[in-house]
Parts: structure tokens; sequence; C-alpha cells
């Protein structure tokens, strides 16, 4: 059953909305304040959280911040404020959606749908491209062999990590694709993405090094990401 953690201090609202989500068979815990939404988050397998700005002890823009520092749960937040500046604010820190008080029962369940529907998306995606291929693949003279874990460039072999080998497998399987950092962090190092982490540029940069010539296959493209050159 899908978890949803709702973290909003108004007991009447929070009533409706949990009386709402469970129709919709949902799980839904519900925590008053901010120390007790992140303990609850840290007890449980939580798939959604729909977080109120304006809560006691933390207010829900450091407990965004601080779930973020470990955590990809998706958040959406709740709050009276609608100035254009406070909704960026909470999106740029790391909410996935925003809601605006006063807001009706039935636009919150169609968020809450919509955002669960796209985490799953995005699961599949991941899992898809964790997923070992045994086919060999080829691109201009270079040949990846995944059965053998050899990678050659006009038949001379490369010496690749494990971390190169996996970054070049995933490119060359998707030619002309953009990777954003965080997603590769995510899918080939299996990890949270903290900002300023430069270990995909570090890797990339060996990675080019190690191909040679043919290394400027892999491109920047600046502010997202990586690509191999279709």
């Amino acid at each position: 059953m899908t978890t949803i953690l709702l973290v909003e201090d108004e007991v009447g609202l929070a009533e409706v909305i949990v009386q709402e989500l469970e129709q919709c068979d949902y799980k839904v815990l519900h925590a008053g304040d901010g120390l007790t939404a992140l303990h609850l988050h840290e007890q449980q397998q939580v798939d959604l959280i729909i977080l109120d700005w304006m809560i006691p002890a933390l207010d829900g823009l450091e407990v965004l911040r601080r779930l973020r520092q470990t955590s990809l749960v998706p958040v959406l937040m709740l709050t009276a404020r609608a100035e254009e500046s406070d909704r960026v604010i909470g999106l740029e820190m790391g909410a996935d959606d925003y809601l605006t008080k006063p807001f009706s029962m039935r636009e919150l369940v169609a968020r809450v749908h919509a955002l669960l529907r796209r985490v799953e998306r995005v699961r599949q995606i991941v899992n898809e491209d964790r997923a070992k291929s045994d086919l060999p693949l080829t691109y201009q003279n270079l040949a990846l062999d995944p059965t053998q874990y050899r990678v050659t460039v006009e038949g001379q072999p490369i010496d690749l990590t494990r971390l190169e080998f996996d970054l070049l497998h995933l490119l060359l399987r998707n030619p002309g694709r953009v990777f954003s950092r965080v997603y590769l962090v995510e899918t080939v190092w299996d990890e949270i993405y903290v900002g300023g982490d430069r270990s995909v540029d570090n890797a990339m940069l060996r990675l080019r090094k190690k191909l040679g010539e043919i290394g400027d296959i892999i491109e920047t493209v600046w502010g997202v990401g990586y690509r191999l050159r279709k």
C-alpha cells in the first residue's frame, strides 16, 4: 500500500485530508510539527510527503532542506503564501509541487495521483537504465562487450574502472539522450546527489582521456549534464 506522510498542524484540515486520501486506498501518517515529521520519515517507508509551510518546531522549508540531504521522496508543499517568490523558494529547495491554500480536496488528490505516477515512471526508467544488457555495442571505432567487461578503441583495449565502464555503457545504449549529473549519481553510483559534488564531472574527464581522440563523442550539455553524440 502506498504510504503518504501528511505534515499539517491544522487539526480540522488534517482530518479532512486524511479521510480523502484513505478513501483512495492510501495509508496516511500524520505529523503536526516538523520534528515529528522527520522522525516518522526516518522510521517509516514513505512514498510521498504533503508538507505544510507553516508548522511548529521546524517550519516546512527547514524540514524540506533536511529531507533533501538524504532523501528524494516526492514532496507536495501546502501554503497560504501565494507570492511567486515563495513558490520559487520552495521549488528551488526541492519541492516537487506546490498547492496554495485554500484548495479543493479534488485538486489535492489529483496532484497526489500525478506525483505518484511520475515517481513510478521515473523508477521504471531508472531500473531499465540500471539493468545490465549483455549485448555488445559499437560506436565508430569503439567497441564495448559487457560479458567480458571489455572496451576497445580500434582494437586496442582500454582500461576502465567499473564506474567508467558503467557510465560508457549507459551512454552507448542511449545515444543523443541527455543525462543530468543528479540522475547519473542516482543511477550509476546508486547514491543521493549532493549539490556541488564533482564526482560525475571528474569521472567523465577521466573517461574522455582514456578514450583518447574518440573521447569527444561524450558531449557536455552546459547546465544540464552529458550525452553521447548521436
